[in-house]
Parts: structure tokens; sequence; C-alpha cells
């Protein structure tokens, strides 16, 4: 019996609360209640949230971690349960092989460089073994699909190893691993179980691939084709709402009681937030001279227009968004936008709430890559300008191209943000709605993140925040938790079931998960 010090004063002073404390576990026969449902034989559905997916893999710890196993551990503590089975991997590598080739990478760890650094590295300490050829007997209890977007768990042959070659592209390894067949789908399989309880954690690919991409991919909205989208587009919020209400309906039909789950903002988490697009820190020489050389841009690009018969007026007022001022301390970072007749070289100054995405080169941005990159024949060029003097038409096309501003494929710019928020929107108030008109408990998911994002969830060791690396909340990915952090996504949802189904299933204490691990085992 697990007895915590912090309930002794009560039970001394004979006190009795209305309400049995939830958050510290108290294994005692009969103290807690499924309530009116029956957890009896639960399923969770999802993608690689629900998996245990973290540090960009899929690997034995984090499977033993993902919140549908610490669920399904304290749904054994109020009644009798079925045992909650996942399709583990082989090993803590986490790289997928396909008939001995290996064609996911391994897990990362936080590695010390040879300065001392720390910063995550792909782990070389253990060669995978897990090769999808081997297809594990199931049924399977966590049924995540890393890499799952809404529409793949009705989709058939997403579990058929044909489909894994690119150039087929219609499946999933992961799935393949366990598919009960070839032609079977997700959603069929967890059905085919008889549930007695669900979780649906779905959708966070269907725009999550569009952000980490930078936006290099299509919103899709009024194209009602999935077979038809790229691997970072944007789902259509039509096709998200039909097929969730038929997995809802699949699995209520079942007789099944479950939660639904929302999508949080994808854009508050540490991939995107870690690097700042006002890290172009500068002293007063450089930042003057920055100045100086889109004085020079501005400048160039008047001439050249009103040598090609633009109206000197409106190609002054073409240029002067070019002469751009940079200070001593931060700056923004330049980006590059389509080539417009009101911006014909194609980049701009990033506003403040535009991103930066967690992969992009800091080497290349130390070396100019989101402003100018300067040499000696530019270099040059600028001298002749200092005095007055005329540049070739070449020189001053060097000018031009030493402006290096921010790819699409490395930032999130204003429009692709307004679409991300846009679909997710959407899709939240399509999980809302379904929730409450089949009585399933509904998680705000979205809330929960927001306020790790902004300043944190206390908990008995500290404080949960989605700082990257050291808040403990998300892993070496920037995208998926820990387990600290999944165990906070498990308390989430027990307190929305415990609310809907008046059950007393006790939460974890997230201060005994972990979070990242090192190792210098890297390449």
């Amino acid at each position: 019996m697990k007895n915590y010090i912090k309930y002794l004063p009560f039970l001394a002073l004979g006190v009795i609360s209305c309400e049995p404390e939830l958050d510290n576990p108290v294994d005692e026969v009969g103290f807690y209640s499924n309530g009116e449902t029956d957890f009896s034989n639960y399923v969770a559905l999802g993608n690689s949230l629900t998996a245990g997916y973290a540090d960009a893999a899929l690997y034995i710890t984090g499977q033993e971690n993902s919140y549908p196993n610490i669920m399904a551990q304290q749904f054994a503590k109020v009644q009798e349960t079925q045992l909650f089975t996942q399709p583990l991997m082989n090993d803590n590598a986490g790289g997928l092989l396909l008939a001995g080739n290996q064609i996911t990478d391994n897990r990362r760890v936080l590695a010390f460089g040879t300065d001392g650094t720390p910063a995550p590295k792909i782990y070389t300490g253990m060669q995978p073994s897990t090769d999808i050829v081997n297809v594990l007997a199931g049924p399977f209890n966590n049924m995540g699909v890393p890499g799952a977007k809404i529409f793949h768990l009705v989709a058939s042959g997403y579990g058929d190893i044909v489909g894994v070659d690119p150039a087929v592209g219609t499946a999933n390894p992961y799935f393949v691993r366990f598919a009960t067949s070839p032609s079977t789908t997700i959603l069929a399989d967890a059905a085919a179980q008889n549930p007695t309880f669900f979780s649906v954690f779905i959708g966070n690919n269907d725009v999550l691939s569009f952000a980490t991409s930078g936006g290099v991919g299509l919103d899709q909205t009024g194209n009602l084709d999935p077979s038809m989208y790229g691997p970072n587009d944007i789902t259509d919020p039509q096709v998200f709402a039909q097929v969730y209400s038929t997995i809802v309906n699949t699995m209520v039909g079942t007789g099944a009681d479950g939660v639904l789950v929302n999508l949080p903002d994808v854009t508050s988490i540490p991939f995107f937030t870690t690097i700042p697009n006002n890290a172009l820190v500068l002293d007063a020489a450089t930042a003057a001279n920055l100045t100086g050389f889109f004085q020079a841009v501005a400048g160039i690009f008047a001439q050249g227009a009103i040598q090609q018969g633009l109206d000197p007026a409106v190609a002054q007022g073409l240029a002067a968004q070019y002469a751009l001022t940079f200070n001593e301390g931060p700056n923004r970072f330049l980006i590059d936008v389509p080539v417009s007749q009101t911006n014909p070289l194609g980049f701009r100054q990033m506003t403040a709430d535009e991103l930066l995405v967690l992969t992009i080169d800091q080497g290349a941005l130390a070396q100019g890559y989101g402003s100018v990159v300067l040499s000696p024949e530019v270099l040059q060029v600028l001298g002749i300008l200092q005095t007055g003097g005329q540049p070739t038409p070449e020189q001053a096309q060097l000018v031009l191209d030493a402006v290096s501003g921010v790819d699409d494929k490395d930032a999130l710019d204003k429009d692709e943000l307004t679409a991300i928020s846009t679909a997710q929107a959407s899709y939240n108030a399509t999980i809302k709605a379904l929730a409450q008109a089949n009585g399933l408990a509904f998680v705000d998911a979205k809330a929960t993140l927001s306020e790790v994002a902004n300043g944190g969830i206390p908990f008995d060791g500290g404080v949960l925040t989605s700082q990257f690396v050291q808040g403990g909340a998300f892993s070496l990915d920037g995208v998926h938790p820990t387990p600290r952090g999944y165990a906070l996504v498990a308390n989430t949802i027990l307190d929305a079931i415990n609310a809907t189904y008046n059950s007393t299933v006790p939460k974890v204490n997230i201060g005994a998960y972990g979070t990242v691990t090192l190792s210098n085992d890297v390449q």
C-alpha cells in the first residue's frame, strides 16, 4: 500500500474529504471507482503521440511511457482490466529496418560536443533490429501509428508492406508491423477488439507536417480527395470532419464509451519557438555596415529600374523597401518571398510573429544566411560605391545576389500561419461537437499545451515548460513529449474522463517520469 505523507495530517484529524485526492495514488481496494463506465478493454486510436514516439523515433522506453499505457495502468487501479498490449519495438535504438535495410533514423540523445556544449545527436550505441517484415501477432490495444493523418485511419492497404516503397507511398511501416492483414484499416482493427472504452487523439499530422516543413505543401481546403494530397499538405476540414465522424460512430457503435482529444496549437511547440527570428545580433559597426549595404541595394535597384523605363518616382518608391536599417543588438532575419510587382527582388524582413523551424542551419545563419553573405568581390563593389564610382551591371548584380533571405522551408510566414490556425480551429470545432453529440469525454489539449508554453505547469518536482531540452515537457525532436510530458497528457485526459463518467481514476505523479536522455554514443 502506498500512502503518501500529505494525507497523514488529514487522517490524524479524522477529516473526511468530499472527494478523494487523485493527484497521488492510494492503492487501496475500493478507494477508487470506474464510475459509470467500463475500462476493462481499453483501445487507443491516434498517431505518434498515442504510440509514444519521442526523440524523433519510436522505441521501447517511449512506448512504455505512452499516455495510453500510463492511463491503462491507472484504469487497472479502479477495476479488473485486460492486459493493455502495445506493438513494442525490438530495442531502444529506434530505427526501422525493411528486409535488413535501415529506413528510419535512430532516436536522438543529448550529447556533449568537444566544446562542452550539449546538443541532440543521433544515437549509435545500439544497432536497430526492428524489421517490418516481421509482422507481430496482435491484436494491440495501442493503435497509435506514427505519421498517420485522419484519413489514414480508414485507408485500406495502409498496412501493406508493398506500399512502403516511396514510389508507391500508400502504406506506413509502423502499421505494417501489426496490421491484422495487408488490406485492413486501423479503424477496423481497433473496432474488431470490441473495446469497452476508447480514446481518439488524431489530426495533428493533418496540419503539423505542413508546419514542420516550413509550409512546403499545399492547403488542400476545398479538395475532398485525400489521394491527391502530398505528405506536407493541410487536410481539407470537410474531409477531416467526415472521417472523424466515421471513427467516432464506429467506435461508439461497438457499445464503448470514450474520450476525444482536441489538437494543440502546433506552432507553440519547441520546434517553432526555440530559434527566435530576431537572433541576428549585431554590434554597432556591423549594424552600420549592413544598413549601408542595403542602401546600396536600394540604389542599385532604383537605378536599374529607371534604366529599364520605370517611372523614377515609382522606382524610388519600390526601392525604399530595400533600404533596411539595422541596429546594435537583436535584428530580425530576412525571408525570401515570391517575386511580385510590389516586391521585385523577393525578400523582406520577418515580422514579429513569424517563426523559424528548429532544424534551420544555425551555422549558416552565423555566416550570413538570413541576411547577407559577403564575399571579397561584393566588398570590392561596395568600395566602388562608397567612393562614388559606378559599378558595372555584373558588379551590381553581385550585390543583389549577396542578399540571402531565409528559405520557405525554414520558416513559417504570416500566410502559412493563418492557414495552420484556420485549419486547426475547424478541426477542433469538429472534435468538440462530436464529443458533445455522443456524450463522450472531451479534452482541451490545446489549453493544456498553452499553459505549458506560457509559464509552465507546476508539479511536485518543479515546473513543466516547453523550453527546449530544459523545460522537461518535450523530447529532443522538439515536437513529441518526453515521458514526463506524456504523463501530463495522461493526467489531463483522466481529468476529463473522471468528470464525464463520475469515475475516480487516480492521476500519476508526473515528477516520477523522466525527460531527455544523455549519451555520447552518437554520430
